[in-house]
């Protein structure tokens, strides 16, 4: 699953256009998310809509990483270009995120006390690749007002996001921009927000933006109406695209590295049969496929080398089980709570910090105990986090 994440209607509409089979999602407080899946892939993305503002994104974004733990969350939408020199209609990709009204007031002026969240060097070099490749512009609407040789560029830079819609070149918030942050390539009102639920919840997030205005006085209902829709449509073609390569890169890193399944195979629910006394095995079933089988009172346990990866492969796991209707939805979730507890403490530098991890762990092998795979993966994994700590 990938989470797809819009401020405005429009921007919501141009990323709902590229899915399919779409079915509507309640969370329990209210908030409605619709899933459907990438015409023409197995991409799956749930897609919200949270509003004008930091604030609403950072609830909203937090709310729909903790219900569908997904590989990744990307923020679409338009922004204002802080800079003349970049054209209407680009994609831009941040590198990092600015809340660029922190600071302090004092005599001598405004003091710039900003926060900081930089983009993931995965999700950065995924970007990269497909600015590179190009074919993200294959899923740009024919409508979209370009010809062949039109095609909007990608460019990766900083975005500021603050509460105020720019539009001047020349008010206090504009040099203020323009003194602290002229890195900035882009200024919006949601990035910060997205980028904070992320970092607290350990999930890679990725803003990606359309330029529809020049933030420089000349904004109108009428440019919008113009410029909106297209680089909404544009954000949307390069978000998808990114999302299909996250989904795939899921699926690959879920597969037993010696099996390779055929493209037009199901993807199999993983079975591990233990037979803890020497002799034959049999397994009756219509289709037995990604199973391992021990043939030992020792079974031979596998390497971990990468705890953190372990339980990103812990999360698919848990989903996969959910979803064939092994685990029910409390059980679910709290196994997912301590999943991001682990992941939270691993990252600790002292080491009183790490071993929290393992009674994490511990507490998750406790609730899903009854299933023999995720038993399994969750023993090893604390056995690395143990050899770490």
């Amino acid at each position: 699953m990938v989470v797809v994440l819009t401020a405005l209607d429009l921007e919501y509409k141009a990323v709902r256009q590229h899915l399919k089979d779409i079915e509507q999602h309640r969370h329990g407080s209210g908030t409605r998310f619709e899933i459907g899946t990438v015409d023409g892939t197995d991409c799956r993305i749930a897609v919200g809509l949270v509003g004008v503002g930091n604030s609403n994104s950072a609830v909203l974004a937090e709310r729909a990483i903790q219900q569908f733990s997904p590989v990744a969350a990307l923020f679409v939408g338009v922004a204002g270009a802080v800079w003349d020199s970049t054209p209407l209609g680009q994609v831009v990709v941040a590198d990092r995120v600015f809340a660029y009204q922190g600071g302090t007031s004092e005599d001598d002026g405004f003091k710039a006390r900003p926060s900081e969240w930089k983009t993931s060097h995965h999700l950065s070099q995924l970007a990269h690749h497909l600015e590179r490749s190009g074919t993200w512009a294959a899923r740009l609407p024919l409508d979209a007002g370009m010809s062949d040789g039109d095609r909007p560029s990608v460019t990766f830079g900083a975005i500021a996001a603050g509460e105020v819609v720019l539009n001047s070149r020349v008010s206090v918030e504009a040099r203020r921009i323009h003194k602290h942050y002229n890195n900035a390539t882009a200024i919006e009102m949601e990035a910060a927000g997205i980028a904070h639920a992320g970092h607290l919840n350990s999930a890679p997030v990725a803003i990606i933006r359309g330029i529809s205005d020049r933030a420089d006085g000349e904004k109108t209902s009428a440019n919008d109406g113009t410029w909106q829709p297209r680089a909404a449509a544009h954000a949307a073609a390069f978000a998808i695209e990114l999302a299909v390569e996250l989904a795939k890169e899921a699926e690959e890193t879920s597969m037993t590295p010696n099996e390779p399944r055929p493209a037009s195979s199901p993807v199999p629910t993983s079975t591990t049969v233990h037979n803890t006394t020497s002799g034959n095995v049999g397994i009756v079933a219509a289709n037995v496929t990604g199973s391992s089988v021990w043939m030992s009172t020792t079974p031979e346990r596998e390497q971990v080398t990468d705890p953190t990866k372990a339980l990103a492969e812990l999360r698919l796991l848990l989903d996969r089980h959910r979803a064939d209707g092994a685990l029910d939805d409390e059980t679910y979730d709290a196994a997912q709570e301590e999943i991001s507890t682990a992941e939270t403490a691993l990252r600790a530098p002292d080491q009183a910090t790490k071993k929290k991890s393992v009674l994490a762990l511990k507490r998750l092998k406790g609730l899903v105990g009854d299933l023999a795979d995720l038993a399994a993966k969750t023993a090893v994994v604390i056995a690395a986090v143990n050899g770490l700590a």
